[in-house]
C-alpha cells in the first residue's frame, strides 16, 4: 500500500474535499459529541462506498479536551482525568461499535499522561480502561491504537505490555513527539516498530526552551523538524507498509486543506523516490 492517505474529522471535514486530494485512504476523527447513531454510520458507509474511499483507523476524541499547552493536556485529555473517566469509557466502547458498523477494524485515542509509576492509582485505573477498551474491540476483530507523543517512547512500550493485549498497537505520530518534548521520532520509531499499525504524518518543530508547559508549534509536512523523508525511509526501512495519513491541525479551513495537499504531493514524490 505505501501511498498517501489523509487524517480528517467528522462534521468538519466535507468528504469530496478530502477525496479531491487524490487519496483513497484515511482515518476519521470523531467529536465528542457527534452522535453516533445506527444511521449515522450508514450514511458514512454508504459515502465512503460511493467515493470509493477506505478507513483504515477510526478516532476517538472527547467533549472538554484541551490542547493549549501542557498543564492543559495532563489536566484533561484522555483517560487520566478521573472525572470523564466512565464517560469517555462508554463513549470510546460507542466508537468501536460505530467503526464496527463501518467495517473499520482498528480505533485509536490520545490516551493522555499515564504516570510513569505503575504504581499511582491513576495509572492503575488508565490500565483498565484501556484492557476494556481493547477486549471490546477485540470482539469486533479491531485493534485498539494509543497515539504516540505524550511519553517516551519506552515508557509506552512498558505501559503497552504492562496492559499485556494482543490487539494493542500504536498510532505513530512523530510531530508529537516533538511538540510535547518526549523524544527523536526516528529512534521511537525503531523502538516501537513492531507494534506500530498505523502512522500520522505531521510536522512540527520543539517547544521554545526555558517556557515550561509550552508546546511546540505544528508546522506543514516538511517544514518542521521531524525529517519527513529520513522518516518515510525508516518506515520503509522497518516494514511498514500503510497508508502515510497527512494531518495537518490548524482553524484556517483553506490553509488546512492546502497543506494537506501539498503534504500528499510530498509523500507521493517520497513514497516514489
Amino acid at each position: 500500500m505505501f501511498e498517501p492517505g489523509v487524517m480528517f474529522w467528522a462534521e468538519r471535514d466535507d468528504l469530496e474535499m478530502v477525496r479531491s486530494l487524490g487519496v483513497r485512504y484515511g482515518q476519521l476523527g470523531i467529536p465528542g459529541g457527534m452522535p453516533l447513531t445506527d444511521a449515522a454510520a450508514a450514511q458514512w458507509k454508504t459515502a465512503l462506498a460511493s467515493a470509493g474511499f477506505t478507513l483504515v483507523t477510526v478516532f476517538a476524541a472527547y467533549d472538554g479536551e484541551d490542547y493549549a499547552d501542557i498543564p492543559a493536556v495532563a489536566r484533561t485529555v484522555g483517560f487520566v482525568p478521573p472525572q470523564s473517566r466512565a464517560a469517555r469509557l462508554a463513549r470510546t466502547l460507542a466508537v468501536s461499535d460505530f467503526a464496527a458498523l463501518l467495517g473499520v477494524t482498528s480505533i485509536a485515542c490520545h490516551v493522555g499522561f499515564v504516570p510513569q509509576d505503575a504504581g499511582h492509582p491513576d495509572y492503575l485505573a488508565v490500565r483498565e480502561m484501556v484492557r476494556r477498551v481493547a477486549d471490546h474491540a477485540a470482539r469486533h476483530g479491531q485493534s485498539f491504537a494509543l497515539e504516540t507523543g505524550q511519553e517516551p517512547a519506552d515508557v509506552l512500550l512498558g505501559f503497552m505490555r504492562d496492559v499485556d493485549r494482543s490487539n494493542l498497537r500504536i498510532n505513530f505520530d512523530p510531530a508529537n513527539l516533538i511538540l510535547y518534548g518526549t523524544g527523536e521520532p526516528i529512534a521511537a520509531l525503531e523502538t516501537l516498530a513492531p507494534l506500530v499499525i498505523s502512522v500520522h504524518c505531521k510536522d512540527g518543530d520543539w517547544p521554545a526552551p526555558g517556557v515550561p508547559g509550552a508546546l511546540g508549534r505544528e508546522r506543514p509536512l516538511g517544514k518542521g523538524s521531524v525529517g519527513i523523508a529520513r522518516f518515510v525511509e525508516t518506515l520503509r526501512k522497518v516494514g511498514f507498509r500503510g497508508p502515510l495519513n497527512v494531518e495537518r491541525e490548524t482553524d484556517d479551513r483553506h490553509e488546512r486543506f492546502r497543506d494537506l495537499a501539498e503534504g500528499v504531493a510530498l509523500l507521493r514524490a517520497l513514497a516514489q523516490a
